[in-house]
């Protein structure tokens, strides 16, 4: 191969190298100014943020970050840009119904609080998904609002069941959280968890038993005493 033919590959082989040592030096810059995790991780989402504004996880990952830091106004205006973008965001409605009440803000918190739920009225999954997400803000109260919603609209849902039994086993209130466990197993014997969770209520259970998926074999067995039958029979 000739010099002129080797030379482009020289060229790209070269570039690799720029470029990958620019991405090393860049790691090593910010270890050597000090930074922190944290500071790295909030430097990373307001990249992506500046590539792409309307990225709704990137403005909640960026909100909870404001919110650890007690930084209420800032939390919730990116809370408010993540449901801009995506309004069925129910963990940043959720959230964003938590940092306005920790900034004093009470009466827009319960407004947006009633307008939320309200919402996610008319489905089950939605109701469900802002309870886990009142719950992880530790707004008790409204957490088991939804999750009540979500019951009212699917009743047979053994995993709505289940859900409130957490919720009430967390509360330290293990009658209230045995009978949700007991209905959530009566619709859904597969639960390894919650069939231990009434073990330590005590409340023993059967565990399920395991389903025959194959039964072909069963059905030559009764053929075959069929057949076998009507040739005793002269049939």
């Amino acid at each position: 191969m000739s010099c002129k033919a080797r030379l482009p590959w020289v060229l790209v082989l070269a570039c690799m190298f720029v470029f990958s040592g620019c991405v090393s030096s860049s790691a090593k810059d910010d270890k050597k100014v000090g930074k922190t995790p944290d500071e790295i991780k909030k430097a990373n989402l307001l990249k992506k943020i500046d590539r792409k504004f309307e990225n709704p996880e990137a403005h909640y990952e960026l909100g909870r970050m404001y919110q650890a830091d007690r930084m209420w106004s800032e939390a919730e205006h990116h809370y408010s840009l993540a449901l801009n973008f995506e309004p069925a965001h129910w963990y940043a409605q959720a959230a964003r119904v938590k940092v306005l009440g920790e900034a004093g803000d009470k009466s827009k918190a319960a407004l947006l609080n009633e307008i939320y739920v309200d919402q996610a009225s008319n489905s089950a999954a939605a109701s469900l998904k802002l309870g886990l997400g009142f719950q992880k803000q530790e707004l008790d109260d409204d957490a088991l609002r939804c999750y009540q919603q979500a019951l009212r609209l699917a009743p047979n849902s053994s995993r709505i069941n289940r859900q409130i039994g957490y919720y009430y086993l967390a509360k330290g209130d293990k009658v209230r959280a045995q009978d949700y466990f007991v209905r959530s197993f009566q619709l859904n014997a597969d639960q390894g968890d919650v069939a231990y969770q009434l073990g330590l209520l005590g409340r023993k259970v059967a565990p399920p038993r395991k389903k025959q998926k194959n039964t072909k074999k069963l059905d030559k067995i009764v053929d075959d005493a069929d057949k076998a039958d009507k040739e005793a029979r002269g049939g």
